[in-house]
């Protein structure tokens, strides 16, 4: 699978940290590229330690993979450079140019919006504002600032050229379809758009480069912030269902409701899906932890898969079934064409 799209179903939290990841490992692949920005968060837990990333790509797991972040993106210089101290990945790391900079001022703004803080519930991270900066030519770039000098290339001529010479490449896209500018749940949404034809056009990527599009869904539906979300439970139910989360970035308690059928075709449309992973079917079948054959899933939750399978008209091809990165049922060999 040369080059693949990495896109959330929902409203974030999927689980695309993990999924990367095991992709990263699994694949050997050679480059992964990030959008988005700092109020997104990636968790990775691998060798029993657990990453929590906002900006470098959850494939630096495996130690070959070039990590890039898109010129599309938005950078908190310091984040970055504690991340690249925290993964150790000084000399694989390279920030587009022309990728965007979030200042002190575009944080403040933020956290002092009384309706972005509190109707919107945005993270507060300066990244509206930021974005609203790029968007009126002041902001300013990778390229404008010292410290990342070292860093700094031309992002979408690398992965061109490594999907041109036949290369694996994985472009990660952050938050999910339902929070995008466009197809989302205006006006509780983010400043972007985050479908996978967005995460190409961040990177620098044409259509016809891409060779798989991976939706990932949750076995339930999550989300932080404000807005909608059909059939939502009590935190009375989350707790006895045991689907207590926190958000990565904000440590907010999440909202959650059961899988949303309707709105995973809306995704799947959107994103024009090749293929679907599904996590934390653990969360509903608990005697699925750790497994790794499909054949040894219960009877319930084997139905489960072929239900949004059948429903979605999309192959099923990774199952999450635990935390660690290896918790994972891979069934891309018999589904997917690029298997």
């Amino acid at each position: 699978m040369p080059l693949t799209v990495v896109v959330g179903g929902f409203f974030g939290d999927e689980g695309k940290g993990k999924i990367v990841s095991y992709l990263a490992l699994k694949d050997k692949i050679d480059i992964a590229v990030r959008t988005g920005s700092v109020n997104a968060g990636h968790t990775v837990v691998w060798n029993n330690v657990t990453y929590r990333l906002r900006l470098i790509p959850s494939a630096f797991v495996y130690e070959n993979a070039r990590l890039l972040i898109a010129a599309g993106a938005n950078v908190n210089p310091k984040i970055l450079l504690e991340e690249i101290e925290m993964t150790k990945t000084h000399g694989r790391v390279g920030i587009d140019h022309q990728a965007s900079i979030i200042e002190e001022h575009h944080i403040e703004e933020d956290r002092s919006d009384q309706y972005l803080s509190k109707n919107i519930g945005t993270t507060g991270q300066g990244v509206g504002p930021a974005i609203a900066d790029r968007v009126r030519r002041k902001a300013k770039l990778a390229k404008d600032i010292p410290e990342l000098g070292k860093y700094l290339t031309d992002v979408a001529l690398e992965v061109n050229e490594a999907v041109d010479n036949g290369k694996k490449v994985i472009l990660e896209g952050t938050q999910a379809t339902f929070l995008s500018l466009y197809h989302g749940t205006y006006p509780y949404v983010t400043g972007r758009d985050t479908t996978a034809s967005a995460i190409c056009s961040e990177v620098g990527v044409g259509p016809k480069k891409v060779d798989e599009v991976l939706v990932v869904f949750k076995a339930y539906v999550t989300r932080v912030g404000g807005g909608p979300l059909p059939n939502e439970l009590t935190l009375e139910e989350i707790e006895k269902r045991g689907w207590i989360e926190k958000g990565t970035v904000t440590g907010r308690i999440r909202r959650v409701a059961p899988f949303n059928i309707e709105y995973a075709k809306r995704a799947i449309m959107l994103n024009s899906a090749t293929q679907i992973a599904i996590t934390k079917i653990d969360a509903l079948f608990p005697e699925c932890r750790g497994m790794k054959q499909f054949e040894e899933l219960p009877q319930e939750a084997k139905k489960y898969v072929e239900w949004i399978e059948e429903e979605l008209k999309t192959p099923v091809t990774l199952i999450g079934t635990g935390a660690e990165i290896e918790d994972i049922i891979d069934l891309r060999k018999d589904k997917c064409k690029h298997g």
